[in-house]
């Protein structure tokens, strides 16, 4: 009975998440190309092979275990003070597997090719989610190579400013020196983004072999309008991972059926024939063997009783746990976004601030640490900001691909 309501309540998830579409994002590769360098993953096309294997092994539990089984004696009677006669039995047996264990093989033969298809789909999954934090990562070492750049060229005017200064007698020495340390070390920043942006693109093109390099700019991600039960609701109904342990707790309830059918045993049916005296006695007969059962066989159907229940438990643990996750998820990309208005707000404020210090600086308003503090803040906040804003598009993406909405997973 709670084997059933769960089922019913899974498909009311699954027609409620048919509401939401997929989508192609900005920012992200295309499906014709993520999907099959996908596909090439080493895990996913495991996932693959496994599932040959099960379709395989479904096979096998479609037919029958026993084989015929052939027999053949010979004897000699002797006769005392008498004859002696030739004599032969050859006979063919097989054991008969009952309706009820051939329709709870196939059960079990239907759930091993499930389970394998959402092992393939969770490892598809999984591929899909490393693709795109390694692609957003990549994108956003390459937008702060960029800034790094802009840093050092917004030093070297800040340089040139403090040279006329010098030239006109209105700064020291001691600022010049100041500013070129200044513009060393926003190179030794330069050198390091450079670094972790081609570090960045040797993990994706390493890992996923064939991806082109195209540097695009990093979107900003789209606020999120559904509400999350929305997203509970979709992302249940094509989670690959839940799929798995329903799987098996089908497995188990057909080991179940397996086992109860067990408990009476499969007869043997053969058929003989015999020549005896020397052939002058001809035999034939049928045979029908039937084992007579033990305790052995309840305990195993008790065992497989248990085993469904144990399943049945992980099947309400696994749901609970990735609604808990889900739950975070969309709380977290909500909060990304949110987190990512306000640090752009604090960025053009700390440029304009910065500005406004160099144009001071240049008329002799403000000294050169102030202009040079209000330049390390706006950097700072530029990197904040973009720190911001991939963390929200990973947490944004990271949601479509749960979803199964982007790269045709949800058609794997």
């Amino acid at each position: 009975m709670m084997i059933r309501i769960l089922l019913a309540g899974l498909l009311t998830i699954s027609a409620t998440a048919q509401a939401m579409e997929p989508v192609n994002p900005p920012g992200l590769l295309p499906a014709e190309i993520a999907r099959p360098l996908l596909e090439q993953d080493p895990g996913v096309a495991a996932a693959r092979a496994g599932l040959d294997v099960a379709l395989q092994e479904a096979g096998i539990l479609d037919k029958s275990p026993y084989e015929w089984t052939a027999r053949a004696s010979g004897q000699q009677r002797k006769l005392d003070n008498g004859p002696r006669y030739n004599e032969w039995n050859v006979g063919i047996e097989r054991a008969i597997r009952l309706s009820g264990k051939a329709a709870a093989d196939r059960k079990l033969g239907k759930a091993t090719v499930e389970a394998s298809q959402a092992r393939y789909g969770e490892a598809l999954h999984e591929s899909a989610r490393e693709l795109m934090a390694l692609w957003v990562g990549w994108l956003a070492a390459e937008r702060a190579r960029e800034l790094a750049e802009s840093s050092v060229q917004s030093m070297r005017a800040s340089l040139d400013t403090v040279d006329k200064r010098v030239r006109a007698g209105d700064a020291s020495k001691l600022e010049m020196s100041i500013a070129r340390a200044e513009l060393a070390e926003q190179r030794r920043l330069d050198n390091d983004a450079k670094t972790q942006a081609t570090t960045a693109w040797a993990r994706l093109s390493t890992r996923f072999p064939g991806v082109q390099r195209q540097v695009m700019a990093l979107p900003a991600p789209l606020l999120i309008g559904e509400d999350a039960a929305a997203w509970r609701d979709r992302i249940l109904a094509q989670s690959d991972e839940l799929k798995v342990i329903q799987a098996h707790m089908q497995m188990a309830q057909a080991h179940a059926e397996r086992a109860r059918a067990d408990k009476i045993p499969d007869p043997t049916l053969g058929g003989y024939t015999a020549s005896e005296v020397g052939g002058n006695e001809r035999i034939y007969g049928v045979m029908l063997s039937v084992p007579i059962p033990g305790g052995a066989r309840d305990a195993r159907n008790a065992r497989a009783i248990a085993a469904v229940e144990v399943s049945r438990r992980e099947v309400e643990f696994k749901q609970r746990e990735l609604e808990t996750a889900i739950a975070s998820a969309v709380a977290t990309a909500r909060g990304a976004y949110d987190s990512l208005q306000i640090t752009n707000e604090g960025a053009a404020a700390m440029q304009e601030n910065a500005a406004l210090m160099q144009r001071a600086y240049a008329l002799g308003e403000a000294d050169l640490q102030a202009m040079l503090l209000a330049r390390r803040q706006a950097t700072a906040a530029m990197n904040n900001a973009l720190q911001a804003q991939a963390a929200a598009l990973q947490a944004y993406y990271g949601l479509l691909v749960d979803a199964h909405l982007i790269w045709e997973l949800g058609h794997d």
